[in-house]
């Protein structure tokens, strides 16, 4: 398509769309207007991918996840369509930047974390490989949160990415179900009828996911939560205004805000109606399509394969069970083991706090006939295995780990190492009833996203190098080995590192106020806090290294700086005292006229899918310090790695394949194994000990008691010291020798500017198993029985 025919496009919808002349529209409108022409160009290869579905009866991949981290789509669609040159081009016709309308995208605050951004790769990849698919999950109107700091404490506020319309989305009137809760059970031969007393609309919206080079698009479904009785206007009539909103109010709560605070009964309660609504409104909507097919119910797993990605839509099983039972006429046993082919569950921890379980007295009062199918599915369980220990409820929890484990077709780890801790912990028992049911499928991440996009400079480079054949067969950046000793490429690729370096410092300049040297050392944290990935272990190491400094101003030292960002759950006390803490390091040694050349720490605040796009490919180290055995596999070790940071980590999760991909030259290493942590905590008073034989680890906790990060008052930080030096369940005073060790290791590589941009292209060139698409097609292979059909097209 021409340049003008595009803008005029775009011209277009402005007008009739926006309703805006250009003389008067702001950067928000023409953004939209280019958004929407964008999509116009995704329907079409969206509707010939679900008549092909369709006329091809193929089997469809059904992916539940209570996250999806889209982040933003403008430039993502773009780029799968081929169309940065011709949208930039067209823009300019007006007068108007193509960046600035890029950055003025809301990022679409559907998740938090890693769970969420694997979940956004796997829906790219699906289209990217032709699968037929649905991404479900919750349309939330203000997502997790906002975060901002308030004197260091982390403050929550309402995402409000909804404030404009989400232009990607077309809302499906006709697709709307009713969601019941509470109620009674009846008996009716030999299935039951249940009647709520409660219910929601579940109103669907679709947003197209189109895959590399626009060939095929899926659909991500999204439900919002809508009253069965929009206004009662009796009690309006009568004066009661705010009464008369109730149930408006009331159902819109549900699909709120992601992961209400749990430590109330209510807010448990809110949880629970949470993934029963969105599983329940995703399997009516999966048995309407098939039945709009094909006559066989018993034959659904022909057709279906349904992901359950965590626990939070384990609920599945029993209601996938009561829909072919109770609804479908199928014997008990026959429903059974029907929803068992059909359904899979993809474990993300192995926390025992992180495996959900509901109290029987809510999951009763909330879903009673769920509850009867639950105990009967642990009755048929119990027949089938009489010997087995492992039971689904007791008499005060549902188990639903156990309960997603026992109905499900395969059970898979994201990791090599996460998967046979699994089942040899969490499901060992399980394990040795189903031999063959736990399967590996190591995450990845989708290089579209992560590099094409967020890496411009890097992959301009890799493309004028090897093709652009890379972008949907990753390990062709094994290619770029053979450039380690080509002086102009190496010169290259180290400028494209310190040009992103440079423009992250600008922007934080502009945005925070504080300077940060490009030709520093960018080490990188950014997680969810919680303790287990161990942030206070990397601030204490800052503080460590600050004192080190201090007592030393004039040795040669490597000017670090610090970077921390992510999110701590609002009801989680002790991870909102590590990003307190941190904070408050920050502004005590970033304001020291002897060190702050040398070494800063800083810590953008409301971490996203943006500010990630930022930071990743401006990063030198990438930090993956999780306690051994407590990261299932972490995705963002995956794209430091691709965009060129080597890792300081632990053999924890996917770090061990990365290291063994990348070379363990290439690889900071350090810390306990996962066996020598168990070991290590049978130890009495290990933490002490640690903080005994370290000097400097006792000398950073000291500093902390005392009040030098926090204006003199010796107990604002008290419980993470006590935790420290007491029970130290993540052993981070353990780890720390050697997490000092790995960064001074790193220290030294990092001053060999030619040796270090050495190993970074080998973390480049080596990471291309970690592609979503490689993972999608194992997922293809051993647990969903799918095919690519592009050939249909």
């Amino acid at each position: 398509m021409p340049a003008n025919q595009f803008a005029e496009s775009i011209a277009h919808h402005l007008k009739y769309s926006m309703g805006k002349d250009p003389e008067h529209a702001q950067i928000a409108d023409w953004r939209i207007a280019l958004s929407l022409t964008v999509r116009d160009h995704i329907v079409d290869p969206w509707f010939a991918s679900t008549r092909a579905t369709y006329a091809g009866h193929h089997k469809r991949v059904y992916y539940l996840s209570m996250e999806f981290l889209i982040g933003r789509l403008l430039e993502d669609a773009i780029v799968n369509l081929g169309l940065m040159d011709l949208a930039d081009g067209a823009l300019k016709q007006f007068g108007v930047s193509l960046d600035e309308a890029l950055a003025d995208e809301p990022d679409a605050a559907l998740g938090n974390g890693g769970l969420g951004r694997l979940a956004a790769c796997f829906l790219e990849s699906l289209s990217t490989l032709g699968v037929p698919a649905y991404g479900y999950g919750i349309r939330y109107e203000h997502g997790l949160f906002k975060q901002s700091f308030v004197d260091g404490r982390q403050k929550e506020a309402p995402e409000d990415w909804l404030q404009q319309d989400h232009v990607w989305e077309f809302e499906r009137t006709e697709s709307a179900y009713t969601i019941g809760f509470g109620g009674t059970v009846a008996t009716k031969g030999k299935s039951a009828v249940w009647t709520p007393d409660e219910a929601v609309i579940a109103q669907a919206h679709d947003t197209p996911i189109i895959g590399w080079a626009g060939r095929w698009a899926n659909t991500l479904r999204l439900w919002e939560s809508r009253s069965t009785k929009l206004f009662d206007l009796d009690r309006f009539n009568a004066g009661d205004y705010a009464g008369a909103a109730e149930p408006e109010a009331w159902a819109r709560t549900i699909s709120r805000v992601l992961y209400p605070d749990d430590t109330t009964d209510e807010g448990k309660r809110l949880r629970l109606k949470q993934e029963f609504f969105f599983t329940a409104a995703s399997l009516r909507d999966i048995i309407r399509r098939y039945d709009y097919e094909f006559d066989d119910i018993s034959k659904l797993s022909d057709k279906v394969a349904i992901q359950l990605n965590d626990t939070h839509p384990a609920i599945a099983g029993p209601e996938l069970v009561r829909i072919l039972h109770d609804e479908k006429g199928l014997a008990f046993d026959d429903a059974m083991a029907c929803a068992q082919k059909c359904l899979n569950y993809t474990n993300h921890t192995l926390l025992p706090e992180a495996l959900e379980r509901w109290s029987v007295e809510l999951m009763s009062d909330l879903l009673p006939r769920h509850m009867q199918i639950i105990e009967q599915i642990d009755d048929a369980h119990h027949k089938a295995y009489p010997k087995r220990t492992v039971t689904l409820h007791d008499e005060h929890q549902v188990k639903m780990g156990e309960l997603a484990f026992v109905m499900a077709n395969r059970v898979n780890g994201v990791s090599a190492l996460h998967t046979g801790l699994m089942k040899e912990t969490v499901f060992k028992d399980l394990n040795a009833l189903h031999p063959n049911r736990i399967v590996n499928q190591t995450n990845g991440v989708t290089p579209r996203r992560w590099l094409l996009s967020a890496n411009p400079r890097l992959s301009r480079l890799i493309s004028d190098t090897i093709g652009t054949a890379w972008v949907d067969d990753l390990e062709q950046l094994g290619r770029l080995e053979a450039q380690a000793d080509d002086a102009g490429f190496m010169e290259r690729y180290t400028a494209a590192k310190r040009d992103n370096k440079a423009e992250l410092a600008d922007w934080y300049k502009a945005t925070h106020g504080v300077a940060l040297d490009p030709e520093a050392m960018f080490d990188v944290q950014i997680k969810r806090i919680h303790e287990y990935k161990r942030q206070h272990l990397n601030i204490l190491e800052a503080i460590a290294l600050w004192l080190e400094i201090k007592g030393n101003p004039n040795a040669d030292w490597t000017p670090r700086v610090k970077i921390f960002g992510g999110k701590a759950a609002p009801g989680y006390v002790f991870a909102k005292e590590i990003i307190y803490l941190i904070n408050s390091v920050a502004a005590v040694v970033n304001a020291d006229p002897v060190t702050s050349k040398v070494l800063k720490v800083v810590y953008p605040e409301n971490y996203n899918v943006t500010l990630a796009e930022r930071l990743i490919p401006a990063a030198d180290l990438s930090e993956q310090i999780s306690t051994a055995g407590k990261e299932a596999s972490g995705t963002g070790n995956m794209k430091f790695a691709l965009n060129g940071a080597p890792t300081v980590g632990t053999l924890d999760g996917a770090n061990v394949e990365i290291r063994d991909l990348v070379g363990a030259e290439n690889f900071f290493l350090f810390g306990m194994t996962a066996d020598e942590v168990v070991a290590r905590r049978e130890v009495t008073d290990h933490a002490a000990k640690a903080i005994e034989a370290d000097p400097r680890l006792k000398r950073a906790l000291d500093e902390i008691a005392k009040g030098t990060f926090s204006g003199g008052d010796r107990d604002r930080f008290k419980s993470i010291v006590a935790n420290l030096s007491g029970a130290d369940y993540f052993l981070v005073a353990s780890d720390f020798s050697d997490y000092w060790r790995a960064q001074r290791e790193a220290d030294s590589a990092f001053a060999d500017r030619g040796a270090w941009a050495k190993m970074a292209l080998m973390n480049t060139a080596r990471s291309g198993w970690f592609s979503s698409d490689r993972t999608i097609r194992g997922y293809m292979a051993d647990i969903w029985g799918a095919k690519s059909v592009t050939a249909d097209l």
